[in-house]
Formats: C-alpha cells, sequence, structure tokens
C-alpha cells in the first residue's frame, strides 16, 4: 500500500517531503467549475466544498489505484459577503481578487480526503480568517511583478512562504491549514495506517 497525493501543488507536496511522509503524485483532472456553481446555486455552505472538490479529486485518481490510499487535497476562499473566489486566470484578475479582499477579513478552507477502494476512509477540514490590510496600487503592481504567475496556483491570490505575508494585517488559523495542508491530522490518519511511524 502506497500513498498517493492528487494533486500538482508544489506546496502541498513540499509539506508532505519535509515532514518525510513517502508518497507519488498523480495529478488529478476534475472540472471543478460545475461543482462550484451546482454549489452556490443550491446556496449550500461554501466551508463544506472544499471537502466536496478534495474527494472529487481523490476518487479522479483512485480509480487507478484501488489498492493505495489517494489524498485528495482542495482551498477555497470565500469573502466576507459569501462570494467565493477561484485561482485567478491573469494578473489582472489575480489583482482584482486582492483588491477586492483589502482592508476585510476572508475564510480559508482547507480539507484533504483519503480514498481506499473507492470509499471515503478518511476527510477532514479546517477554516482560518485572514485579514488583508488596506495597501497602495504601487505596492500591489510591485508586489505582482514578484508573484505572478507563480500564485496563479493559489486561491486566493497569494502565498505567505513568500512575500504574499506582507499583505495581511491578522492570520487566525493553523499555519498548515493556511498552506493548504491540514497536516497534523493528516499524519494522525497516516500513522494508523502505518505510511508513517507511530
Amino acid at each position: 500500500m502506497a500513498l498517493i497525493l492528487a494533486s500538482s501543488s508544489k506546496i502541498r507536496s513540499a509539506l508532505l517531503s519535509a515532514a518525510a511522509v513517502p508518497f507519488t503524485v498523480k495529478t488529478a483532472e476534475v472540472d471543478e467549475t460545475p461543482i462550484k456553481q451546482e454549489w452556490q446555486a443550491e446556496k449550500r455552505d461554501n466551508g463544506q466544498l472544499a471537502l466536496v472538490l478534495a474527494e472529487a479529486k481523490a476518487k479522479a485518481v483512485a480509480a487507478d489505484y484501488p489498492e493505495d490510499l489517494v489524498l485528495g487535497c482542495d482551498s477555497t476562499v470565500m469573502t466576507d459577503d459569501g462570494a467565493l473566489l477561484s485561482k485567478p486566470v491573469s494578473r489582472e484578475d489575480a489583482a482584482n481578487h486582492l483588491r477586492l479582499l483589502a482592508g476585510k477579513s476572508h475564510i480559508l478552507t482547507s480539507a484533504v480526503a483519503i480514498i481506499e477502494n473507492g470509499q471515503t476512509v478518511f476527510r477532514y477540514h479546517d477554516r482560518a480568517v485572514l485579514t488583508i490590510r488596506d495597501f497602495s496600487e504601487s505596492f500591489l503592481a510591485h508586489y505582482l511583478d514578484q508573484e505572478w504567475p507563480e500564485i496563479g496556483y493559489c486561491v486566493g491570490g497569494y502565498r505567505l512562504e513568500g512575500p504574499g505575508i506582507q499583505l495581511f494585517d491578522r492570520i487566525e488559523g493553523d499555519h498548515f491549514t493556511i498552506m493548504g495542508l491540514p497536516l497534523l491530522p493528516l499524519l494522525a490518519y497516516l500513522r494508523k495506517r502505518s505510511i508513517v511511524e507511530a
């Protein structure tokens, strides 16, 4: 039995590697758009959406690896008025996301789900509340000069492990949740399954 990460996220791979977790990467191909549209049309709890997307990604890969544990992950960002942001598709889109979040708090939810033999055997999600400061247009331009296109892979348009930390006034929540992988609960489960030593 092996652990397969159904994600192309460099930071998630880096977090697992730093924690000495053995894994391989098989990127999931999942169109998130219809899932998100249905979710919002039915006015469901956006906080649960990250779990649904994490499970969808894990299931997409697990079909080819029924004997292994397939780990899906997702993060969502919800504004203070309930709007759901997606990954920015252009530099200007990233700028608009950050302008929208400036001077306000937003909720970041990160989720993990593990599929084994077609069944969900582990799922967990956690939330953090982040407050982005008001910033100048010159700061924003300089920030995007440094961080685009790398932040195109980051919902919300920031990476705390880089210059993105300068965007914030306050952060409330688990560091690993904010990085996109609630690591401690995941490690506890992996110890139970002998993927890492107990």
